[in-house]
């Protein structure tokens, strides 16, 4: 998501100038590779270019033959990156196989119009591409209105890229094009996610720009009129005065504009070092129908069992015992309290890497372990 938040910008410049451009998008890989199928590289013709395709060690080689390769249409070409293999290596030997699909704007401009729906509207999107033949470079997509869909997209085509959105995973497939059966590739890209801070204190602030360079969509909302400002926070897709009394304790409630855009895939922190404001934030999350998938709270466990307390209070469960110790032990399971991963963190940069690292690792369902232990397990049971 992060080379979107960079290339959709430049393809915008470059549309409307009306000038051509080239995209270089990762359609598979064999051993090791830094980047996966899906990421991408847009190359201007005066040289810029945004996002990666590998570590590095590929970009000035695909920027320097992207031209001439697609000077007759869309290409899937191979680039090594093997000390070993037969080719010119490219880098330092990381031992891999990169296969990049460049197109020109006839074809990319669909493609991207549609990233930039998707990642802006913060919804899930499946694009099915043929990666042989003359149809080279034809889409379907899905997740999107259909006037996204380039005019030639095939039916089986269609019913991939559907297939990809339903299932919500990347594919490969053989369909039938024309009698021939042929090379064709999903895309899945699921929604942008969003990180809300709550807190708008100088240690919200190396937070919200690690979020940005995630790509997410960065939301901040704190009580205190006179640090919500965009001065400290000019990279925030959001910023909020929070308006502690009128936050909604029922789910039938108008959301306040701070909780309005928050959603399921989305991860929330709070860390206003307020009491008050901290309670009711949480009251007000535990009111509606879906909590995000991530809700942190900075400080210790026994505050962070004092501010459920109240929040049971003001959601009017604490007057029957029996049922609100159980609830909000059952809330306290839901939360990472304290957020963030143990990394002996002081500094407030530090604690933002801890927190978001965390956040990565519930969200991706990660093991957080050491990637050494991890290759050497992998190794291990590929011996046996």
């Amino acid at each position: 998501m992060g080379d979107l938040d960079r290339i959709l910008p430049l393809w915008r410049e470059l549309e409307s100038a009306a000038a051509d451009y080239v995209l270089a998008t990762v359609v598979a890989v064999q051993g090791s590779s830094y980047r996966r199928p899906g990421a991408c590289m847009l190359l201007a013709p005066d040289g810029r270019r945004a996002g990666t395709v590998s570590g590095g060690c590929l970009e000035s080689e695909v920027a320097r033959r992207a031209w001439w390769l697609t000077a007759n249409g869309p290409v899937v070409h191979r680039y090594s990156t093997a000390e070993e293999d037969g080719e010119r290596p490219y880098g330092s030997g990381c031992g891999g196989i990169i296969w990049l699909l460049l197109e020109r704007r006839p074809t990319a401009a669909p493609l991207l119009h549609a990233f930039d729906q998707s990642f802006y509207r913060r919804i899930p999107l499946a694009v099915a591409t043929i990666l042989e033949g003359e149809h080279t470079g034809h889409r379907a997509f899905a997740g999107l209105d259909s006037s996204a869909n380039s005019g030639s997209a095939l039916a089986p085509l269609q019913q991939l890229a559907q297939l990809s959105l339903e299932g919500k995973l990347s594919l490969e497939e053989k369909i039938e094009v024309q009698g021939i059966q042929t090379r064709a590739w999903t895309d899945f890209r699921p929604a942008r996610r969003g990180l809300w801070i709550f807190g708008a204190g100088d240690d919200a602030q190396p937070l919200l720009r690690l979020g940005k360079e995630m790509g997410w969509y960065v939301a901040l909302a704190d009580g205190r009129s006179q640090l919500v400002t965009r001065d400290r926070f000019p990279l925030a897709d959001e910023l909020h005065i929070l308006p502690v009394d009128d936050l909604p304790l029922n789910p039938a409630s108008t959301p306040t504009p701070a909780l309005a855009n928050l959603r399921p895939h989305d991860a929330a922190v709070l860390m206003t070092h307020s009491f008050e404001q901290d309670s009711r934030v949480l009251a007000s999350m535990f009111a509606a129908s879906d909590l995000p998938a991530y809700i942190g709270v900075l400080g210790p466990q026994r505050r962070t069992r004092e501010l459920l307390a109240e929040a049971a209070q003001l959601l009017h469960l604490s007057a029957d015992p029996l049922s609100s110790g159980p609830q909000i032990e059952r809330w306290f399971q839901q939360l990472h309290a304290p957020t963030g991963l143990d990394l002996g963190a002081e500094s407030p940069e530090a604690v933002a890497v801890s927190i978001l690292a965390e956040i990565l690792k519930s969200l991706n369902a990660a093991t957080a372990l050491p990637l050494r232990q991890i290759r050497a397990t992998v190794r291990a049971e590929n011996t046996r």
